[in-house]
C-alpha cells in the first residue's frame, strides 16, 4: 500500500505544558481520511508540520513520496490547503480571488472546473469576499482547493461554523473530485458524526499523541458495549481490548471494547463470564470511548 502522507515519531513542543509527541501517521493513497480531536488535542499543530509551516523538533514527514520540508516546494505544487483560519483577500471580488490564484498555480489551475464550481456553490462573481458570509467563504475556500486539480488536499476543519446545508455542499464537491481524481484527502475535525459518512480511514488525536489509526469500518464494526454478569475483579486476557467497565444492575456491567469480532464470544465461557448482549456503538460514541481510555492511561502512569 503506498501512503500519501506519512510521518514517524514527529514531535514538536508549544509552549510550556503541551507538546505533539511520537504522532506517526500513515494515509494511504487515495483514501478519504478523518483526523479526529477534540479542540486543543494538537491536529492543526500536527498540520502545520505537515505544511512546513512548523518545523518539527525531531521525526519524519513525507508527503506524496518525498520527504518535508527538504522538498516542500515540489510537495506544495501537487497539494492543496485549507487552513482553519480563512486565508483571502478581502478587498477583492471573487472573480479576482479566482484570476488570482489562477495565475498563481497556472500549471495546474483548472479554470472551467472553477467557473463550474462558482456556479454549483452560487457564489456571486461581482461580490467583494468582505461581504460574504461564512458558509460562502467556505465555500469559495474548497473550490479554490479543488480547481487546482491536486494530489493531495489537506483540509484543518473546513466545515467548522457552517451550517448543514453548506457543509454537505462542501463536502459532496469534495467526494466528487476524489471519485473522479483519485486524490488524498486529509480532513482534521471534531466533528465526529460529519466524518463517519464521508471517510474510510480515521485517525484519534489526544493531547498531542495518536489514540488510534484504522480503516472506518473496522474502527465501527470493533467498538462495542457488551453487557456482561459474574465477571471477576480481574479480567483474564482477552481477545478484544477492553476500554472501560462499569457496573450496571445488579451483577451486571457494561465493558466497551474495541477490536471486538463475532468469535470472541467463545472466550466468555472459558473466562467464567457471562455475556448478555452486544451492542453497537457510533462512530462519536466510540470516538469519546477512546478518548477516555487514553486519558485514563495518562493518568494511570
Amino acid at each position: 500500500m503506498s501512503h500519501a502522507i506519512q510521518t514517524r515519531g514527529l514531535g514538536r513542543r508549544l509552549g510550556k505544558s503541551f507538546e505533539l509527541r511520537d504522532v506517526s501517521l500513515n494515509v494511504p493513497a487515495g483514501s478519504v481520511y478523518g483526523f479526529l480531536g477534540a479542540n486543543g488535542a494538537g491536529k492543526s499543530s500536527t498540520i502545520r508540520c505537515l505544511m512546513g509551516l512548523l518545523r518539527a523538533s525531531h521525526g519524519s514527514i513525507s508527503l506524496l513520496g518525498q520527504p518535508v520540508p527538504q522538498a516542500l516546494p515540489a510537495v506544495l505544487a501537487r497539494t492543496s490547503y485549507v487552513p482553519e483560519r480563512p486565508h483571502v483577500f478581502e478587498s477583492l471580488r471573487v472573480r479576482e480571488m479566482l484570476d488570482f490564484h489562477g495565475v498563481a498555480f497556472r500549471h495546474s489551475w483548472d479554470a472551467a472546473r472553477a467557473e463550474e464550481l462558482r456556479g454549483a456553490f452560487r457564489l456571486d462573481a461581482d461580490v467583494p469576499i468582505r461581504r460574504l458570509s461564512k458558509g460562502e467563504t467556505g465555500k469559495l475556500l474548497m473550490l479554490l482547493a479543488l480547481a487546482q486539480r491536486p494530489e493531495l488536499l489537506i483540509l484543518d476543519e473546513p466545515t467548522d461554523g457552517l451550517d448543514p446545508v453548506v457543509r454537505r455542499d462542501v463536502l459532496g464537491a469534495l467526494l466528487d473530485y476524489v471519485a473522479e481524481t483519485g486524490a488524498t484527502a486529509f480532513i482534521s475535525s471534531h466533528l465526529v458524526f460529519e466524518l463517519e459518512r464521508v471517510c474510510d480511514w480515521v485517525g484519534v488525536l489526544d493531547a498531542g499523541s495518536m489514540v488510534a489509526e484504522l480503516p472506518m469500518q473496522v474502527f465501527k464494526d470493533g467498538l462495542k458495549r457488551l453487557r456482561v454478569a459474574t465477571a471477576p475483579p480481574q479480567i483474564p486476557d482477552t481477545p478484544f481490548t477492553l476500554l472501560g467497565r462499569q457496573p450496571s444492575l445488579g451483577q451486571v456491567e457494561e465493558w466497551v471494547v474495541r477490536g471486538w469480532t463475532t468469535t470472541m464470544t467463545q472466550w466468555f465461557a472459558g473466562a467464567g463470564v457471562e455475556l448478555r448482549e452486544v451492542i453497537d456503538l457510533d462512530l462519536e460514541e466510540g470516538f469519546v470511548e477512546l478518548l477516555r481510555a487514553a486519558r485514563r492511561r495518562e493518568v494511570a502512569r
